[in-house]
């Protein structure tokens, strides 16, 4: 199982990078294989909401707007499932996360049964730093992502600086589980 674990943090040290490395010791633990992506290595830009509101994402299904969004749209479409971390800026996604969900969303959604994402399962993980708050809503956000492109919740895991240690281990537990699933 090629599971893509979206990490969309700055900080390379912090509690989001360290949710990221346990979904991938989860993984791999699990016999899967895991592809570590830092959306905030990458030049992805908002939406432009081309054309009159809907450029080729309607159309094609693809992004008008050139830049890495491609590349890594036509990973995500190979992968048998994700896990998308993000630290909690403001009860909501990072902008890196949004950035890219954002377009993801408008390239899958109108594809409904036919999304590339369609019944594929994704393990949310909102990682609040700082005053630990505004997890459930970043989760709220994320679980209507996942509905939005079809793909499948398989866990929503709020954590912060205090739950930090058991959550870890809840991260890595429900990715070895993920890939446990598919091969059962």
């Amino acid at each position: 199982m090629h599971v893509i674990v979206l990490s969309s943090s700055p900080n390379r040290d912090g509690l989001t990078a360290a949710c990221a490395a346990a979904a991938v010791e989860g993984i791999r633990q699990a016999g899967g294989q895991a592809e570590e992506i830092r959306l905030n290595d990458l030049n992805i830009g908002l939406c432009q909401a081309c054309d009159n509101g809907w450029g080729t994402c309607l159309s094609q299904h693809e992004c008008q707007t050139k830049d890495d969004f491609q590349a890594l749209h036509a990973r995500a479409r190979e992968a048998d499932a994700y896990v998308l971390v993000t630290p909690v800026y403001w009860g909501d996604l990072s902008e890196s996360a949004k950035a890219f969900t954002d377009r993801l969303r408008r390239c899958e959604a109108p594809r409904r049964e036919e999304s590339a994402l369609f019944g594929k399962p994704v393990i949310a993980v909102a990682a609040a730093g700082g005053s630990g708050g505004g997890m459930i809503t970043c989760l709220l956000n994320m679980e209507r992502w996942i509905q939005h492109v079809r793909a499948r919740v398989f866990d929503l895991i709020p954590v912060n600086r205090w739950s930090r240690d058991y959550k870890l281990v809840a991260i890595r537990e429900a990715a070895r589980a993920m890939v446990a699933e598919s091969t059962s």
